[in-house]
């Protein structure tokens, strides 16, 4: 039942391997050490810029924190400005020759108020909020002043002429911009 011209075949099916036809064959050592070499790079690669992409994370994420903390009271800041242009506007309406009619009732009223003014400076400059320097014929810059209007005036066309409300600025941040008239150089 054997057929003796067969069973050298089966023997040669068994000892030779054969490949499928979509596998590769069978690289040498140094093709497979190239190859081993070439995934240990782009290993490498991926590494240096997940390391590299944490780490700018980790700096974003420092920076934000850092922002928060300075810019954080900023929306407290900027409603607390409304008290200090009312107070500043309650101590300009006594004109000072009337200063010194007043008794001694008011003039305590008025150093409380100049007190209370002062404190609130103080605590918002502790905090980082600090008033925009704008004061007339200073440079106009339209970063941290707001120009309502150009008027003639003794000051280089320009320049800041008049102070209408006072700007202020947390850290690097405009608050609120400085009110101004921009002047237009002396009248004819």
């Amino acid at each position: 039942m054997s057929d003796p011209t067969n069973s050298g075949e089966t023997a040669d099916l068994e000892t030779t391997p054969e490949t499928a036809p979509g596998e590769p064959a069978a690289l040498t050592p140094e093709e497979a050490l190239a190859k081993l070499e070439a995934e240990k790079e782009e290993l490498r690669m991926q590494y240096v810029r997940l390391y590299a992409d944490l780490d700018n994370t980790r700096k974003r994420a420092e920076r934000e924190v850092s922002e928060a903390r300075v810019y954080a009271i900023g929306k407290f800041a900027a409603d607390l400005l409304n008290v200090a242009d009312n107070l500043a506007r309650a101590l300009a309406a006594l004109p000072d020759a009337e200063r010194e009619t007043l008794t001694d009732a008011g003039k305590n009223l008025l150093g409380g108020i100049e007190m209370t003014e002062k404190e609130l400076h103080t605590v918002l400059t502790r905090y980082n909020v600090v008033p925009v320097e704008a004061a007339p014929g200073g440079t106009f810059d339209p970063n941290v002043h707001q120009a309502v209007a150009q008027i003639p005036s003794e000051h280089p066309a320009g320049t800041i002429a008049q102070l209408f409300q006072p700007g202020w600025r947390i850290g690097e941040r405009t608050l609120r911009a400085a009110m101004v008239a921009v002047s237009l150089g002396p009248a004819n």
